[in-house]
């Protein structure tokens, strides 16, 4: 690997990795590419010198509920309308702005069915989808069923199961029945193609369910589709997942994408920005990501939407396509935090085939959403005023991440300022805290990211696992190492490749000890100084992205700016710790009329999630924002 620009052993390694180099190469062995031209990385002098200072070296309103205007409802998701016929719109939530709570209500109240609910989001989707693009396309088999058809006949058997049960008893065993859920390509669904957005596995269709799906279909839920993802997790914008262009070089067709819902030209951020857009769109009640180094919190921010991404080990990881094992964690999406530990009840707990899902400390008793969204109303229908929700509650700002030196937008900065005002009126103690590893996470992420993801990737050579390049199979007077470098270079995108030479580069021989040894360094101090932070304070907040949404293919041209976005969420996944986005203002679209979301991060200790969960409520619920983009509205 000394081809990259670099002698072996020479210190400055990782930079010249990262910056200026024009990539065309056929390798060999697990890491077999094909002559394939990656294009220039471009040099960052940001990121450039993250490298250089850190060397890796060891040592280093409470709402007023019942207010709906003609446009927004709630201030979080759409409420129950009239519609032409005088019936109230499914689609949304009603009073507390909960989806999920809005669904169980009409079922309780007998206002509709399973079938109904799946019928009205199903329609909805079909009008928005087409501006959006949060889904993939239904697969092809040989039965005349479509997929809206097998929606709606799961819906039907569910309306049969709970027909006998008393409220009571269906919110015991089905409390999420009847709620349409979307789930990213890269978690598997038995009996619908899971391809990870990759066109080498195009033609995968699992035999069972991943864990994390299994447990929301036990407890009611709907499986209404897909969603888009960037090829294998590896992106921030949700512009390239390639698995359904056609296999033929020759068309030149490009990866599908997927539009913010705010602004159709803008990202939705990524790589779970399909299922982050399919929520705020309102084309699904709540939605399932995943997690390694921000993907469920970022796309979050930028869509205006909840993400939580629990602590590692608390949902299994069992059934989710991999990328970098050790960071990758499922994570939750929905319109409001209770639609998020509404699920988190259903999601944790320990998993026999997952060997890293925690066995302990065990849930709450009385589930996350007593814990944290119940005990909130407890105390507002008590009479506790507004200002005492947070009192005692110590929030630690980390003062790197707010610091005047070009990265955070000044929208977001305004955001921000305006949200620890509002923390403070709520009664917590909020304080700058200065934690010096933060800024060493994200060089140290990427190079864990990159080693896993190359040796994860490795199985896919068309010949052990993964879909075949066209015309390589008939062409016997290839090498092995030849079959294999045609296979990957036709059928793997330009981000997974680029990804898979660096990781590579990093475990080589003489650089596993000068970059991916010392990555894990810097990983053990970042955690380390996390949980002394925590120590002091019960709660560590920073803004989810340094932006709001940009503009489509911009971070395309230049990858190394998109591995930047991820800087303030990266640090949390290194840990393996627990955090949620939640939109906390609306901002200008740079000259534009509309409106762009801004979440902020709150970030707690290990299997604290309902305390996390208590904070994130209280300020959403204070918090008057009009979340419902003009494009979900009935």
């Amino acid at each position: 690997m000394r081809g990259l620009g670099q002698s072996k052993g020479q210190s400055k390694g990782t930079r010249n990795m990262l910056g200026g180099i024009r990539i065309t190469t056929r390798c060999m062995t697990s890491t077999t590419l094909g002559t394939r031209t990656l294009g220039t990385l471009k040099p960052c002098s940001a990121l450039s010198s993250y490298y250089r200072d850190a060397s890796l070296q060891s040592g280093c309103g409470r709402h007023d509920l019942n207010r709906c205007s003609s446009r927004y409802s709630g201030g979080r998701s759409l409420s129950a309308r009239a519609n032409a016929s005088g019936a109230s719109s499914i689609i949304g939530g009603s009073g507390s702005g909960s989806s999920t709570a809005h669904i169980r209500r009409l079922l309780d109240e007998g206002l509709s069915t399973c079938e109904g609910i799946t019928k009205e989001y199903l329609d909805h989707m079909r009008r928005v989808e087409p501006h959006v693009g949060s889904f993939m396309p239904a697969s092809e088999d040989d039965s005349d069923t479509t997929w809206e058809e097998k929606c709606l006949e799961e819906a039907r058997r569910m309306d049969e199961r709970i027909s006998q049960l008393s409220p009571e008893e269906r919110a015991r065993a089905f409390p999420l029945a009847g709620v349409p859920l979307a789930v990213k390509d890269n978690i598997c669904t038995a009996g619908v193609a899971t391809t990870a957005g990759s066109r080498i596995l195009k033609n995968y269709v699992p035999s069972g369910d991943a864990t994390v799906v299994k447990k929301l279909k036990e407890k009611g839920c709907i499986v209404v589709g897909k969603t888009l993802c960037d090829e294998f997790g590896m992106g921030s914008t949700t512009e390239s997942s390639a698995s359904h262009r056609t296999a033929d070089n020759t068309e030149k067709k490009k990866p599908a994408s997927t539009r913010n819902p705010w602004d159709t030209l803008l990202v939705p951020g990524g790589s779970s920005g399909g299922s982050a857009a399919a929520v705020s769109a309102r084309q699904c009640a709540i939605a399932l990501g995943t997690d390694t180094g921000g993907s469920v919190r970022q796309p979050a921010s930028f869509c205006g939407v909840v993400g939580l991404k629990p602590t590692y080990g608390r949902i299994s990881r069992f059934g989710l396509v991999a990328y970098a094992s050790s960071l990758d964690c499922p994570g939750a999406l929905g319109p409001t935090v209770e639609d998020c530990a509404i699920m988190l009840d259903a999601l944790a707990g320990v998993d026999p085939m997952d060997a890293s899902s925690a066995s302990s400390p065990l849930p709450p008793a009385e589930g996350y959403h007593a814990a944290a969204v119940k005990t909130v109303q407890d105390m507002m229908d008590e009479g506790q005023g507004q200002e005492g929700l947070l009192k005692g509650m110590r929030i630690g700002v980390v003062a790197q991440t707010m610091a005047d030196d070009g990265r955070l937008d000044s929208r977001v900065a305004d955001v921000m300022a305006s949200a620890l005002d509002h923390l403070r009126s709520l009664g917590a103690d909020v304080q700058m805290v200065d934690v010096p590893m933060f800024d060493l996470g994200l060089p140290a992420y990427y190079i864990t990211a990159v080693s896993e993801a190359s040796s994860n990737l490795s199985r896919y050579d068309g010949l052990r696992y993964g879909n075949r390049a066209a015309g390589s199979g008939s062409q016997t007077d290839l090498s092995l190492m030849e079959a294999i470098s045609e296979n990957r270079g036709e059928l793997l995108g330009d981000e997974p490749l680029r990804r898979i030479l660096m990781g590579t580069y990093t475990l080589s021989e003489g650089y596993g000890e000068a970059l991916y040894k010392k990555a894990q360094v810097v990983r053990k101090k970042v955690q380390n100084e996390m949980l002394e932070t925590l120590k002091s304070f019960d709660i560590i907040l920073t803004p989810t992205a340094p932006t709001p949404a940009y503009r489509a293919e911009e971070a395309l041209l230049d990858p190394l700016q998109m591995y930047l976005g991820d800087v303030m969420t990266v640090n949390v996944n290194l840990a393996g710790f627990p955090a949620i986005s939640v939109p906390a203002g609306l901002v200008d679209d740079n000259g534009n009329r509309k409106k762009l979301p801004v979440g902020i991060q709150f970030i707690g200790a290990p299997f604290e999630e309902a305390k996390l969960l208590r904070v994130a409520h209280i300020f959403e619920r204070t918090l008057d924002l009009p979340l419902v983009p003009e494009i979900a509205m009935p």
